[in-house]
Formats: structure tokens, C-alpha cells, sequence
């Protein structure tokens, strides 16, 4: 293995799923700061990886936590200073109700195999007033989303060169399918952005009038 193998996420039938693993270490990129100029605090960070957008929410003053089951991306986020927990998004979690922004970036939405499964959790941590922020697929109907009424699940794992990752459940959603999914789940469709001039999309999902009363 060499330096220079990339990371790809692989499903069991041998599709290559969207991953861009070159973003994870970096800065966040043009579309995100405008992302997290615009984001309302406090923030949980689902699957936050090395901690970026953590970090780049904390430089605005926002408070902001990730959560992240991998310990290689904990000891990362600790090792930046960003605030981390090594947790799955369905354990137990500090601030469960008051969060006015659960935020699905790089396509975190597919965490678990089921994105019904995760944006009910996610609606669960909402503030009443609260947003959940979802990176999708872009619209039109990507192969690897079609036959599933514009997501699918897979069996996926992350592979370099000849190592092999253990096998997990991941989910491709696109934007064509966020707002009936969103619906299934207890959410609404608050609004669907791109974000140019990377070929990014967004979904901004609100808890329905029937969540914010169960959670009031």
C-alpha cells in the first residue's frame, strides 16, 4: 500500500459510493463557511470525523459538539481541541430537545442504513425550533440512488488499496427523495439549497407540529 491509494467506499455489489475523504482533514471549503455562517447554535455535529466543521462553527462562537463512534476521527477531533464525544448518534446524548441544528454533512444522512431510522433520531435531539441540516445528492436520479424511489440502502465498507474495512450499513439519499423521507420520519421540508459553485445540496428539515408537542 502506498500513500497515495485513496479511500473509496464500497457497497457489497461492488458499487463505488459518493465519499470525499481529501475534504475530512482540510479546511472547510467556501460552500461550508457560508453553511456555517448561516447555522444557529448549539450545533451536534453527527459523524464529525476529524472535526472541521466542529472547529469551524467554534471559531464563530457558536457552540458546537461532535459525536463520532470511530476512535481514530475522536482522538483527531480531541487532538484539534474540538469538543467530541465517542458516541453513535443513537446512544444516549448530552442535550437531547435543545439542539437548534443537528447537521448531516458529507453525506451522513446514509449513517446506519436507514435514513427513516436516523432523521427520527435526529427530530428526538431537535430544539422545537430546531434544523436539522442534511447533505443529499444532487437532483436527477444518480444510478446508485435509482430503484428506491431516490435512496437505496447498501452494505458498504471503506477500502485502501488491499486493507479492507469491516462491513456497515450506509444509506445513498438524493435530493429528490428528502421530503418523503423527511415526512416518514416526522419532519418537513423547511428548504433544499445548492451550494455553488460545488456541485453540493442541502436539505434544511424542521420537527412537524406533532414532534414539538411530544417534546415540549
Amino acid at each position: 500500500m502506498t500513500v497515495t491509494e485513496a479511500v473509496v467506499l464500497r457497497a457489497d455489489d461492488g458499487t463505488t459510493l459518493p465519499l470525499e475523504p481529501g475534504r475530512w482533514h482540510a479546511e472547510p471549503t467556501p460552500a461550508e463557511h457560508r453553511l456555517l455562517d448561516a447555522m444557529a447554535g448549539p450545533v451536534l455535529d453527527v459523524g464529525c470525523g476529524p472535526g472541521r466543521l466542529v472547529l469551524g462553527l467554534a471559531r464563530r462562537g457558536i457552540v458546537a459538539l461532535g459525536v463520532d463512534p470511530a476512535p481514530a476521527a475522536v482522538a483527531l477531533c480531541r487532538g484539534k481541541g474540538a469538543p467530541v464525544l465517542r458516541k453513535s448518534v443513537f446512544d444516549p446524548l448530552p442535550g437531547q430537545g435543545r439542539w437548534r441544528t443537528v447537521l448531516l454533512a458529507d453525506g451522513n444522512i446514509g449513517i446506519g442504513g436507514d435514513p427513516r431510522r436516523l432523521l427520527r433520531r435526529c427530530g428526538e435531539l431537535l430544539a422545537e425550533d430546531g434544523t436539522v441540516v442534511a447533505e443529499v445528492e444532487p437532483p436527477g436520479g444518480e444510478a446508485r440512488v435509482r430503484g428506491s424511489r431516490g435512496w437505496r440502502s447498501y452494505r458498504a465498507r471503506l477500502e485502501r488499496g488491499d486493507t479492507l474495512g469491516p462491513w456497515f450499513g450506509w444509506a445513498v439519499v438524493g435530493a429528490d427523495a428528502i421530503a418523503e423521507l423527511a415526512r416518514s420520519a416526522g419532519l418537513r421540508l423547511l428548504r433544499l439549497e445548492p451550494a455553488p459553485p460545488e456541485d453540493r445540496w442541502f436539505a434544511h428539515l424542521g420537527r412537524t407540529r406533532e414532534i414539538a408537542h411530544a417534546g415540549a
